[in-house]
């Protein structure tokens, strides 16, 4: 530590910042385990043990909230974790340089639209008389009258992930591009002289060489299963897809600020982050156990 000593005063702010915004405030969750009221103080609140928790498990309302929340982180993994790679694979193949530097401006910007005009967007392009989508597939004879895609329940899911896929794959795909940028080139050229084709290398030579990235990422996207965004998910919400859209997050929302439920809207918080450190932590597991490097 002497040695290095102007190394650790270079991480100090950094870990200042972390103990006093993270670590500091952690005693705020005693009023999951409270009767909180603002007037006694976390200190001075009635004890209540596992109440809220219970409450929230009996809740009418659970497994609608389970049910919705897994469908769309489940749905956004399964169909958004692969496009990335498959994206930053098919660039790192092309040749032109140009074009290369074209597709990825196109698909980074998306990234940089805030979720509340992402949102307008899709109002706008979905709306039920007057939406560019809804008059195109009326001047074609597809549909005749309104499309009513944004109170649709069943449609919900859709819209959230595809638009989250679209918004988020040119980003996504750049710490894979960064992986593969490390590929030994010796190892394409040999493929060459070999005769695989461009797919051929992409499968046996660059997919191999990022797998330690696409495992490291998938683990820590399975250790956030239940966190779908509040902000996205009550952007598109309205009262005839509620049955859909209602995740933890916007009930969290709803209870804990709307309604001043600070503790039972905490016990849900704290849940939810339980279930998502055991499930980082059983997947990590499994990991390692299939020969991958976990993350710790």
């Amino acid at each position: 530590m002497k040695q290095n000593i102007g190394l650790y005063f270079l991480v100090l702010p950094a870990l200042i910042y972390v103990i006093l915004f993270d670590y500091v405030p952690l005693y705020g969750v005693l009023i999951a385990f409270e009767n909180f009221k603002p007037i006694k103080g976390i200190w001075g609140s009635d004890w209540v043990g596992l109440y809220h928790f219970a409450r929230f498990v009996h809740l009418d309302l659970f497994w609608v909230l389970i049910k919705n929340t897994l469908t769309l982180s489940l749905y956004s993994l399964i169909a958004g974790f692969p496009i990335p790679i498959i994206l930053a694979l098919a660039l790192n193949s092309v040749t032109s340089k140009k074009f290369k530097k074209v597709v990825q401006t196109v698909t980074y910007a998306p990234h940089f639209i805030s979720t509340v005009i992402l949102i307008g967007m899709l109002n706008v392009f979905l709306s039920p008389r007057l939406g560019v989508v809804s008059q195109l597939l009326n001047s074609i004879g597809l549909i005749h009258g309104p499309m009513m895609t944004l109170t649709n329940p069943d449609a919900f899911s859709h819209l959230y992930v595809w638009s989250g896929i679209w918004q988020g794959m040119g980003w996504g795909s750049i710490i894979y591009l960064a992986a593969l940028s490390g590929v030994d080139p010796s190892l394409h050229e040999a493929a060459k002289v070999d005769g695989a084709s461009k797919f051929q290398q992409a499968w046996y030579i660059d997919l191999p060489s990022i797998m330690p990235t696409i495992v490291t990422l998938l683990i820590l996207s399975c250790g956030n299963i239940l966190g779908v965004g509040f902000e996205k998910a009550f952007l598109m919400q309205n009262s005839l897809n509620l049955s859909s859209s209602e995740v933890i997050s916007t009930y969290v929302y709803k209870s804990g600020l709307l309604q001043s439920q600070f503790s039972f809207s905490a016990a849900i918080g704290l849940f939810n982050s339980v279930v998502n450190l055991v499930l980082l932590l059983t997947v990590n597991k499994l990991a390692k156990k299939f020969g991958q490097n976990g993350i710790f």
